[in-house]
């Protein structure tokens, strides 16, 4: 561990946090991002990522150290800063006082450990990050096996996405790749394709999702491609009995995952 303590904005690794959060090229160059929050941090810590660096403001962060390992002040380079550092660093209104800098970790199809009969999320440039958080959260409450962004519009470690997530992008797999590439891995896994379509459809709670199962949502402006159709094993739907013909996409995942679950156990435990 190394002490350091930064009280100006204008510090280069200051400026280098801030770069990590609002740029995704720079994500990508440096093999960083960020993550703030004790909880968000606790969840990475537990998935095993590696921190590089803590950036933590003690009068904000109130004796919270507690809430993570003591470790992690002993491996990471922990800086100090000031409160004007802090408040520039940190992302959301709510403060916990800490932001660290993350190795990130890119995982591939197979990469994946999947039980017998999987459950997977498969989300087809979905661009909003708030959206792909959600459903990671509703992911990681149904047990599902993993997540893959197909054709992705945004990278995996955008901060609105970890934060939307609260952690649960660390908790689930979660792989980015090409549609042609995932339908090609779904298929020779014995993965039934489940796309979720208004046209040429059945209600989701009559079709079967016992056995291996992906469920593929696209869009809410413009759905899936004609790929995802043609690959689907089953189109199913869920009743819209209103004005309106969809549901955001985090919602409608939310529904079909919950519906695995009350198949494959017959209750939802509380």
């Amino acid at each position: 561990m190394t002490e350091q303590y930064i009280s100006s904005v204008q510090n280069p690794k200051v400026k280098k946090l801030v770069a990590l959060q609002q740029k995704s090229s720079e994500r990508r160059r440096e093999g960083l991002f960020v993550v703030e929050g004790c909880r968000e941090l606790q969840h990475c810590l537990e998935a095993g990522f590696e921190v590089d660096s803590v950036f933590w403001c003690p009068s904000v962060m109130k004796d919270r150290e507690s809430e993570l390992p003591a470790t992690l002040f002993e491996t990471a380079a922990c800086i100090e800063v000031s409160e004007a550092v802090y408040e520039k660093i940190a992302y959301r209104g709510s403060t916990e006082g800490i932001v660290a800098t993350v190795r990130s970790r890119l995982l591939g199809l197979d990469d994946l450990k999947l039980r017998e009969n999987p459950l997977i999320v498969v989300l087809e440039r979905v661009e909003k990050p708030g959206n792909l958080g959600a459903v990671l959260r509703s992911a990681d409450a149904a047990g599902a096996d993993a997540v893959v962004i197909c054709d992705p519009l945004t990278d995996l470690y955008n901060p609105n996405l970890i934060r939307s997530s609260i952690g649960a992008i660390f908790s689930v797999p979660c792989v980015a790749c090409g549609s042609e590439a995932c339908i090609d891995f779904l298929k020779q896994k014995g993965i039934r394709i489940l796309t979720a379509q208004l046209q040429d459809s059945h209600l989701y709670y009559d079709t079967d999702m016992r056995q291996g199962t992906a469920i593929v949502m696209g869009t809410e402006s413009t759905g899936l491609t004609d790929l995802w159709r043609r690959a689907a094993d089953a189109h199913i739907r869920i009743p819209m009995l209103g004005k309106l013909d969809s549901l955001n996409v985090s919602v409608s995942a939310a529904i079909l995952l919950f519906e695995a679950v009350r198949q494959r156990e017959g209750i939802i435990n509380k």
